[in-house]
């Protein structure tokens, strides 16, 4: 495979202003401000693209028509917009157009299904309302369902919180230009009120969430990811590389399942109300096909598989949606047998497309962790002083999280098991959730793996040393020590940075690299590789590089 080394700032510098030169992305402050004597400017929120197929991809904008007509409003006209793909940044070679009108019933949105597209190629697209035209985005097709596709480059992320810090990830990945497509498992947006679950151990926002109060009607939702839509890096991104997302909870709230959510409160209303009203906001502001098509509203389906060529196959789970309500650890419930992550319907979708795939790489986009894992209690008080001298296991009894698959054994047992009675080869979870980094050998009941896991770190959200308020490397240390202890198949963890992921496959075998920012509350944060971790096609067996 071919390696990616780290550029130089200098190369940075060049190549990000020869993308943004290229693919014409602007960031908000470039747009005039409807100040006096400054014209205002319709497209504010940047363009997407995403959920690319071999002849088809999903395109995304919003139009702001008016100055009133801010995201979450419900004000302005109906509005005309013009859509353009090309196969070249002039866009003298035009291969696709169309017209659709938007209006406050869809937030000023707009999201088109382009199609009649080549397989395996670059495009160019644009947006035009009025005197305005959009950035220029660029995306790309994904290769014909039995091509060779040769090597594929995905970045991974998850996790990213506002207020706890900039996503300076965003920005990493943007430039490297290298990108077939950005996998994001979940916590793209956050709920919460302003100064709560933000930076570090006295939850002090690095910057403010819009609205003040916690997300909780479609104004609300639609206001807070119009505010994430705003980040310069993150439209970067978007403008650049095709995303393929699904939900984890935050983007409707804390620990939510569908009967209810950690963080919904009695006085807050109908938890059923709010859930329609966090995943229309998410259908409207995000490039992806909910119930199969790129229709607003038309569905709330959105476990479904991208394929790339006969390389990967992209599987994205829902483990929100159909989920049985959380058990503490210790509740004989946790072991019902017919105790329900994914739902019957998913499970069933997700092992036929497991055994019926032709590809050699069965990616999992899975936003819980799915192995096995047994937790050092945090140290806490006095103990903290102790850890560095004393056995890391003596500050409390180890125990499983239960929001993830931990809280479904019964279900994932069943899962594994099918898994290697069908011996299903190549088969990798793509995991986000628990801000920490983690490549796990996923064993079957024959003790070998039959899976792999690799996780990815938080691009802001808190990991140990911010929920504890010890300087990184201290405590976490020995914690990952503890960890690996109770837990062989453990092939790498690190709970203290944050960044992103690049994970390389081809034919031969995959690479996973996790990518550390130098901090997440200064926006020009550098970037430096952590760990990387390879697989050989045909065994699970984790190598570290």
């Amino acid at each position: 495979m071919q390696r990616f080394e780290a550029p130089t700032r200098r190369q940075v510098l060049i190549g990000g202003m020869s993308l943004a030169a290229v693919a014409g992305v602007v960031g908000p402050a470039a747009f005039p401000s409807p100040a006096t004597g400054y014209r205002h400017h319709r497209f504010q929120h940047g363009v997407a693209s995403g959920d690319p197929l071999s002849d088809a991809v999903v395109l995304w904008t919003r139009v702001t028509p008016s100055i009133e007509a801010v995201p979450g409003s419900g004000l302005g006209e109906p509005t005309d917009v013009v859509w353009e793909v090309a196969t070249d940044a002039g866009f003298t070679e035009l291969v696709a157009s169309g017209s659709v009108t938007t209006d406050p019933r869809s937030d000023h949105t707009v999201k088109v299904d382009a199609t009649g597209l080549l397989p395996g190629l670059t495009y160019y697209y644009r947006f035009r309302s009025g005197p305005d035209s959009s950035p220029v985005g660029r995306t790309r097709t994904t290769p014909a369902n039995h091509a060779v596709a040769g090597t594929l480059r995905f970045g991974v992320v998850s996790c990213a919180n506002w207020q706890a810090g900039w996503f300076s990830s965003y920005r990493h990945l943007a430039e490297r230009g290298d990108l077939d497509a950005v996998i994001h498992l979940g916590d793209y947006v956050y709920e919460y009120e302003q100064g709560k679950y933000s930076f570090g151990y006295d939850w002090v926002d690095v910057r403010s969430h819009q609205p003040p109060h916690e997300t909780v009607t479609l104004a609300d939702y639609r206001t807070r990811h119009a505010q994430y839509k705003t980040d310069p890096d993150l439209q970067a991104l978007h403008a650049l590389v095709p995303f393929v997302v699904t939900w984890d909870d935050h983007e409707v709230a804390d620990g939510w399942f569908p009967g209810g959510a950690f963080e919904h409160q009695p006085d807050e209303g109908s938890f059923a109300e709010r859930l329609w009203a966090a995943q229309r906001a998410y259908d409207e502001w995000m490039p992806v096909r909910l119930g199969g098509t790129a229709v607003v509203g038309d569905g709330n389906r959105i476990y479904r598989r991208v394929r790339f060529g006969h390389l990967v196959d992209l599987l994205m789970l829902d483990l929100r949606g159909y989920r049985d309500e959380r058990s503490d650890s210790g509740d004989p419930a946790l072991a019902a047998p017919g105790r329900q992550l994914t739902g019957a319907e998913q499970y069933d979708w997700l092992v036929g497309e497991l055994e019926s795939s032709p590809a050699r790489w069965k990616l999992i986009g899975n936003p819980v962790m799915v192995a096995p894992m047994l937790m050092p209690q945090r140290p806490r008080g006095q103990q903290l002083a102790l850890v560095t001298t004393t056995d890391p296991m003596s500050w409390g009894p180890a125990e499983p999280n239960t929001d993830t698959w931990d809280g479904y054994p019964a279900q994932r047992r069943a899962l594994l098991q099918r898994i290697e009675d069908r011996e299903i080869s190549d088969v990798v979870f793509l995991s986000g959730d628990v801000h920490t980094a983690w490549a796990n050998e996923i064993r079957g009941s024959r003790g070998a793996p039959v899976a792999a896991e690799f996780v990815c770190a938080s691009i802001t959200s808190n990991n140990v040393d911010d929920y504890m308020g010890t300087a990184p490397r201290s405590v976490s240390v020995a914690m990952e020590e503890a960890i690996v202890d109770l837990n062989p198949h453990v092939r790498f963890v690190n709970l203290d940075d944050h960044g992103y992921c690049v994970l390389e496959v081809d034919d031969a075998g995959a690479r996973m690299e996790w990518w550390a920012i130098s901090d997440r509350t200064d926006p020009d944060a550098s970037a430096r590789r952590l760990a990387t971790r390879t697989l050989t096609a045909g065994s699970s067996r984790i190598q570290t590089v």
